[in-house]
């Protein structure tokens, strides 16, 4: 463990959420093994849960989705103090998640016999949700349960719904966690309220540095975005949140066959209350404004587009960044690509191929930073808020994103975040 500031350190857990427990080793037995051999990762991971029992300071921690800043849910203190971390309206529903079904049984039965705490007390869970939970948990999936009479969840987390959202996350090292500190964890996103997802510790340090004590750094996100919300209480099931899993999984599953969307990719009415979190709210948001094109707009138009704006002191684009997905060419024929391939300069960055190189604009040189994020989909998803935050390192003025179709497999999640980062969207 080393110290990255007076205040925020960060711990390497790295091998943990890479390796993950042996097979058909559980949670506890990992735990065990880990104890034995008193390792700085069994100790960084032993830090935390005290913290999450004893402090109402939050705890950063990857995920497989994106890290997040988890608190024990059952403490009002302490889902406070996420909120003021994040500088977070306390309007917005925060995502509960467990270790186990039986941690999730407990919640839904605080009047249960509780000494026993392995004892499941059945048919708690809608039914509605058994096939989603037997192929999709652990994974990037929260669905919305009741909340029972004498919740143990604080009020905060549900933001005084009738309703929460839980699951339960793949990462073997956040499940751990809380399987150690013994507490259903709150815990959204652990970036500054309104900023991009982040994906990297290096990104939770940069947003939450003197307001948290501790984070946990399991290496890069795999997924990039946040989980999927479902909400199976109503009648067609419905998607609160695209994320993790698709529409056309959810689909196949018995029960799930007619869910709705039930978002939209801009942001709420301030008077509406948010069923979810990122459904209310400017989202995602670099300091630099963010043009979205939307997949299928002509090159040559985007990349007069652009030119324009380059042009035009009103628009103030002295540096920009391209981040592109499926079909942009470097440098979107701002410079014949000659001249791109004899003056980019590689940019030492959590992002991939990220090149830096100028365009003479009425005598001026215009830098511009462009980063080619993959066509796959899950490579665009993984890479996605590690880009915007890169191009927020190099100042840049303006975002060109390039936008991908939203019809398959985490293409929605990823436009949804997109359009809600935007400052402007365009079909050219």
């Amino acid at each position: 463990m080393h110290s990255s500031s007076e205040t925020t350190r960060i711990a390497s857990v790295v091998r943990l959420n890479k390796d993950g427990p042996a097979e058909n080793q559980s949670l506890a037995e990992w735990w065990a093994s880990e104890q034995s051999q008193n390792t700085p990762e069994a100790a960084a991971i032993a830090e935390a849960a005290k913290l999450l029992q004893t402090s109402d300071i939050p705890v950063a921690f990857p995920t497989e989705t994106v890290y997040g800043l988890g608190a024990d849910a059952t403490r009002s203190d302490a889902v406070q103090g996420i909120y003021k971390a994040k500088q977070r309206p306390s309007d917005n529903p925060l995502i509960v998640h467990v270790d186990s079904l039986q941690m999730l049984e407990r919640l839904l039965n605080p009047a249960s016999d509780t000494t026993c705490p392995t004892k499941i007390v059945k048919n708690t869970i809608p039914s509605i949700y058994e096939p989603l939970i037997e192929r999709f948990w652990p994974g990037p999936l929260t669905i919305l349960l009741p909340n029972p009479s004498g919740s143990r969840l604080a009020p905060e987390v549900t933001s005084n719904l009738t309703t929460f959202g839980v699951r339960m996350p793949l990462s073997p090292l956040a499940r751990l966690l809380i399987h150690v500190a013994d507490r259903p964890l709150a815990a959204p996103s652990a970036n500054a309220s309104t900023k991009p997802s982040p994906t990297a510790a290096e990104h939770v340090f940069h947003d939450l540095q003197n307001r948290i004590e501790l984070i946990l750094d399991g290496g890069p996100c795999g997924v990039g975005v946040e989980s999927t919300v479902v909400d199976g209480l109503s009648n067609p099931p419905s998607i609160l949140r695209p994320g993790g899993v698709g529409l056309e999984e959810l689909r196949t599953c018995p029960g799930w066959e007619n869910v709705q969307l039930a978002y939209h990719d801009g942001t709420y009415d301030v008077k509406e209350v948010p069923r979810a979190p990122g459904m209310k709210y400017r989202h995602y948001s670099p300091k630099a404004r963010v043009v979205l094109f939307e997949a299928g707009s002509n090159p040559q138009a985007i990349a007069n587009h652009v030119k324009r704006d380059l042009q035009d002191t009103a628009v103030g684009a002295h540096s920009i960044g391209l981040v592109r997905t499926q079909t942009w060419e470097r440098g979107l024929q701002l410079l014949p690509e000659e001249d791109v391939e004899r003056t980019a300069k590689a940019i030492p960055s959590l992002v991939n191929n990220l090149v830096q190189f100028a365009v003479p604009v009425g005598g001026k040189p215009k830098e511009v930073f462009d980063c080619h994020l993959g066509s796959d989909v899950k490579d665009v998803a993984r890479g996605l808020f590690a880009a915007l935050r890169a191009m927020d390192e190099k100042e840049v003025d303006v975002i060109y994103v390039e936008g991908v179709l939203d019809t398959e497999y985490l293409a929605a999640a990823v436009m949804n975040r997109l359009r809600k980062a935007a400052g402007s969207t365009f079909k050219v």
